[in-house]
């Protein structure tokens, strides 16, 4: 069966199935059409967390971490407020003696871009 994206929904109905023997265990797998491990991981996540869905974030997600946490990013956006002409290194500079925060021009510059900010230039 390919991969195919279940619906949360999906899932905690046939939950509920299973759990007022309204519908045998076959009939469950071919109604939702989930495959036999599908199925059983989804028990075994409701039986663990009381959810069908994993929140746990994954060693194989998506993405790069991020640098900044929302304090340092608030921190970011109110200097770029206060003087809309700074250059990235001197962001660079104020948080690292403001913060204590090590952190590369092109990581500010990727936090500016994700808050919608123009464009800033390197001196």
């Amino acid at each position: 069966m390919p991969f195919r994206k279940i619906g949360r929904n999906v899932k905690l109905a046939a939950i509920q199935l299973h759990q007022r023997d309204l519908l045998g265990f076959p009939d469950i797998l071919e109604c939702c059409e989930f495959s036999e491990r599908t199925w059983f991981r989804i028990l075994k996540l409701w039986r663990e967390t009381g959810d069908v869905v994993n929140h746990q974030p994954s060693r194989t997600s998506c993405g790069c971490l991020h640098a900044l946490d929302r304090e340092d990013i608030d921190c970011l956006l109110r200097l770029v407020k206060q003087n809309p002409d700074y250059f990235l290194d001197e962001l660079m500079h104020l948080l690292k003696t403001n913060r204590f925060i090590s952190i590369h021009f092109t990581s500010i510059f990727r936090e500016l871009e994700r808050a919608c900010l123009s464009y800033k230039k390197l001196k």
